[in-house]
């Protein structure tokens, strides 16, 4: 098969052709149909994820269609078109037996743990339990725009922040994750403002539902943001993953709300600092999102199928696999805003 291949972490991203995957009894391979490109990418990339092991093929945000089945899958057939989340349960630890495979013991993260999807074809294991069949009408750009920022941003806003109407809701960062957590936020009847550096960023974020933009290069967003709100937003997320939004978005908080940190901290981002006397004196709640499980995924589709949320305007660049490798290493410049996909292989 054709891949996009490292064999150093911040090294060349090369094409290479690569043996094709055959499936374990519990997996399943996928033709790949379209692949997200993500910033998480990069961090793997940077050597910032300890699970990766050299040589590597990136990509965990897919959709595709089933080429091969392995002896124990009894849910899915060749044929199929299906997605999967970026985290996949075992389903049989006690974290699975609880229903929270996106935090699973023994997790399976296609790009990180294995190979990924930045291929012709990938194998996706523990299938029966984490594979998506897609609605008909979907399709497979929507599709695979939705496994790593959209899910995780539904679970952060619905599950984790129980988002209300009339809320205030800060989203601190105006990417992949950042407007879907808007987009979602706003058709939960929450009033959303969106922080950003890029002018362009925070133009797309009010077409997708912000309420209000901060530019935070031109000012202070903790102050913008309690000024708007008179006193502070019920939830802030840190779609970003960089200390001084994490520590921003806790003090962007109302007594008793909730930060769900969403962007992934790491490098640099490691460790930050955050504003503890404000957890305490306020009572603020710290949460983490990461990812969300394929049983919790009909809620979701149902919501895009009745046209409430719509993924599908936040996919604004497609790629060839050649070109996914001279873009993976800029991410980090955040050149381009929204979803960036690659279909072409």
């Amino acid at each position: 098969m054709k891949a996009a291949y490292y064999s150093q972490f911040k090294g060349d991203i090369k094409i290479e052709t690569l043996p094709d995957p055959t499936p374990s009894k519990d997996a399943v391979v996928l033709k790949v149909e379209a692949t997200g490109l993500c910033r998480s990418d990069w961090h793997g990339w940077m050597g910032h994820d300890t699970d990766i092991e050299l040589p590597h093929v990136p990509g965990h945000e897919l959709a595709g269609t089933i080429v091969e089945v392995g002896s124990d899958i009894k849910q899915f057939k060749k044929g199929d078109r299906v997605t999967v989340p970026f985290v996949g349960g075992c389903g049989k630890c006690e974290e699975c037996e609880s229903g929270n495979h996106q935090v699973c013991n023994h997790q399976f993260q296609p790009g990180f743990t294995h190979w990924g999807s930045f291929a012709e074809y990938v194998e996706i294991k523990y299938a029966d339990i984490n594979l998506v069949k897609l609605p008909e009408e979907m399709s497979f750009d929507t599709a695979a725009s939705l496994g790593c920022r959209f899910i995780t941003s539904y679970r952060a806003v619905v599950h984790q922040g129980v988002v209300k109407p009339e809320n205030w809701v800060a989203v601190y960062g105006c990417g992949g994750v950042g407007l879907s957590a808007i987009m979602i936020a706003k058709a939960n009847g929450a009033k959303v403002i969106g922080v950003d550096i890029c002018n362009h960023a925070l133009n797309l974020a009010k077409t997708i539902g912000a309420d209000y933009t901060l530019n935070s290069k031109l000012e202070d967003p903790v102050e913008g943001i309690r000024e708007i709100t008179k006193g502070g937003t019920h939830i802030s997320i840190d779609a970003l993953g960089n200390k001084n939004t994490c520590y921003q978005s806790i003090a962007s908080l109302r007594k008793r709300g909730k930060h769900i940190q969403v962007g992934l901290m790491a490098g640099e981002d490691f460790d930050p600092s955050i504003p503890m006397h404000l957890v305490v004196a306020n009572e603020l709640e710290i949460l983490g999102s990461h990812g969300m499980q394929a049983h919790a995924y009909p809620e979701m589709l149902n919501l895009i199928g009745k046209g409430i949320l719509k993924p599908e305007l936040m996919i604004k660049e497609r790629l060839t696999l050649e070109d996914a490798c001279l873009k993976l290493p800029r991410m980090n410049g955040f050149e381009t805003s929204g979803v960036t996909l690659i279909t072409s292989f």
